[in-house]
């Protein structure tokens, strides 16, 4: 299981199993024989000319190459879609109970199969939006990984723990907390019993800690409390066949390859998936009166081009004095031309509500 990180958000890390020591090339990315004769690939979460404080990349070195496998074929999608255009829209405040999770016994349902999209804005052809799902699942992916080639991912587990092997290491995720997994990242969900939970996913952008502006250089969420995993790595012949499942523009397809693609030996670069415990957030309150806004609240954040607008804002309610004279916390009604998303059901209290911006409801 997942038991070591590396904290920090956004750094530049580097790591390798302690299976291979010195697996990671010194004084280079790509030497022309790497150590114990991995293949040097660079991961790009951003454009290669982007400014040095917004490229995203990652070098890993990996047993074989990932581009080692048969062609993709096109999968059904099931209720994964960005046909939320064909919806008619409604203004009315809307909510929905609890997505049922089947047994085990009735079917096998695993991270992929059990993804319901729920609303979203813009598509990822137009690189802009969002898109908004939930998951239900009751066993883990067998020789099957994930890759989303349309956006980053943050996952909110809501009922079960989840452990995400990727191609940088593997990361434990529990219910308060959330995980990131960035765009073009292949991973693999194991649970362990009946999971659900929550996906906020966007399209050309990536998310980031919000400023902090008269609050100072610290409170919120703070970037050391963020984690990444370190190296791990198998060596894994699959006669069978392993299955990589892809999201593009929209759509599910599929290949195989006969070995596992979780062979990064070593990586080193800012490019990484990560998670964040809730429990860490440092909440600002008011003190003298009235009810700041709820961006206070804001976890992580996907800006737009437009200054002060985000593509979308995490934002959780977590217990907290909320001291104030004169005032009515919270306000009796809030207009907003942005909309509020509130989940509901069996949500933990750390994650009373989610700030979502343009949504189409599926």
């Amino acid at each position: 299981l997942a038991s070591s990180y590396m904290s920090g958000f956004g750094n530049e890390f580097s790591s390798e199993d302690p299976r291979c020591p010195g697996s990671l090339p010194e004084g280079q990315n790509n030497p022309q024989v790497c150590p114990y004769g991995l293949y040097a690939e660079q991961l790009s979460g951003s454009a290669f000319t982007c400014p040095r404080s917004t490229n995203k990349r990652s070098w890993l070195y990996r047993i074989l190459p990932s581009v080692k496998h048969k062609p993709f074929t096109p999968m059904p999608c099931g209720d994964l879609t960005e046909n939320w255009d064909e919806v008619e829209p409604d203004p009315n405040q809307l909510r929905w109970l609890p997505f049922t999770i089947l047994k085990s016994t009735e079917k096998k349902v695993d991270f992929v199969a059990g993804l319901h999209t729920i609303c979203g804005a813009g598509n990822s052809k137009s690189r802009n939006g969002i898109g908004i799902h939930v998951f239900t699942c009751n066993t883990s992916m067998v020789d099957k990984c994930f890759n989303n080639s349309d956006g980053d991912l943050l996952i909110v587990p809501q009922q079960g723990d989840i452990l995400i092997t990727t191609e940088f290491g593997k990361m434990m995720v529990e219910p308060n907390e959330i995980c990131v997994i960035q765009q073009g990242m292949r991973f693999s969900v194991d649970v362990f019993g009946e999971t659900r939970g929550y996906i906020l996913e966007v399209y050309g952008a990536h998310f980031e800690l919000p400023d902090l502006g008269p609050i100072g250089a610290n409170g919120l969420a703070n970037p050391r409390d963020f984690l990444c995993p370190v190296a791990w790595f198998e060596d894994r012949t699959v006669p069978s066949g392993y299955t990589i499942i892809n999201k593009y523009q929209g759509k599910l397809f599929a290949c195989q390859q006969d070995f596992s693609p979780f062979n990064v030996v070593a990586w080193h670069g800012n490019y990484t998936p990560y998670k964040y415990n809730l429990k860490h957030f440092m909440a600002i309150n008011c003190v003298a009166f009235d009810h700041a806004d709820p961006s206070i609240f804001t976890v992580l954040t996907a800006k737009s081009t437009k200054p002060g607008v985000a593509i979308a804002d995490f934002v959780i309610f977590p217990p907290r004095w909320g001291v104030a004279d004169h005032t009515f916390r919270p306000p009796y009604y809030h207009r907003e031309t942005t909309l509020f998303l509130f989940m509901q059901g069996k949500l933990h209290e750390f994650l009373k509500a989610i700030l979502f911006r343009r949504l189409n409801f599926k």
